[in-house]
């Protein structure tokens, strides 16, 4: 009887095992290739996330620049990655502007990560109040 190559992840090595193979064939020169697989993986990691809720309590943006430094991206590869501008990416990084649903779910294909870790409410520059002194130079 053929044994099977993936099973139900029961371990946290096992997680942290899966989710660097599936890094791995999705930064493959031809992650096609591996599809089948990749969806099986995706699966496996996504029951094991919600039932084990690996999700820490990260700032989006943190988690992108952090992300970003793991996989010695720029923010133009970013954008290239994210079919959006540099200006976007840079306001995105200074939290002057949040990621579209587009944006969010690019970067967890490409991080294999879930949806919900860049979809997460986190502050805006514009959400923070303006102090008097700076609302007068504005009115001057």
């Amino acid at each position: 009887m053929e044994t099977l190559k993936y099973k139900v992840i029961k371990t946290k090595e096992q997680y942290n095992n899966y989710c660097n193979e599936l890094i791995q064939m999705l930064e493959s020169e031809k992650p096609e290739q591996y599809e089948d697989e990749i969806d099986l993986l995706t699966v496996l990691i996504e029951a094991y996330d919600n039932e084990h809720s690996t999700l820490p309590d990260y700032d989006p943006v943190e988690m992108l620049q952090s992300l970003m430094a793991d996989h010695k991206m720029k923010a133009r590869d970013l954008a290239e990655l994210l079919n959006v501008s540099k200006g976007y990416v840079s306001e995105i990084l200074h939290y002057k502007k949040g990621m579209s649903k587009e944006v969010i779910r690019k970067l967890a294909e490409r991080f294999a990560m879930r949806q919900e870790a860049f979809n997460r409410p986190y502050k805006l520059i514009s959400d923070y109040p303006v102090m008097p002194e700076e609302q007068e130079a504005v009115m001057e």
